[in-house]
């Protein structure tokens, strides 16, 4: 018996079949791809200006430069503060060891 059956590897139709509905299913693929990839820029946008109003109402600009200015001023700020602080730490623990020697000297 003979097969009569056409090869769908050599029928051209078959092939171009084949063809389509893998690029179909590409093509719905990357259009899900492209609506989630647009939500997503929907939102980041959204959530960039609110920051941008955020940074405009604590430190009076949304401008990155600005801001990074602002913030090497702060650090710069701390550092200074934070050095004062060791500063006086140290004097209030040399404050106290005199104190204990004169306590220690009188004791004897």
């Amino acid at each position: 018996m003979v097969n009569t059956k056409p090869d769908d590897r050599s029928d051209p139709d078959a092939v171009l079949e084949r063809e389509l509905g893998r690029l179909k299913a590409e093509y719905e693929k990357l259009r899900e791809e492209k609506v989630r990839a647009e939500q997503t820029l929907t939102h980041l946008e959204s959530e960039l200006e609110a920051l941008a109003d955020q940074a405009l109402r604590d430190y009076g600009t949304a401008d990155p430069e600005e801001l990074g200015a602002k913030l090497a001023a702060m650090r710069e700020e701390n550092d200074r503060l934070v050095g004062d602080y060791r500063e006086h730490v140290a004097k209030v623990r040399e404050g106290l060891a005199e104190l204990e020697r004169g306590v220690e000297n009188h004791d004897r």
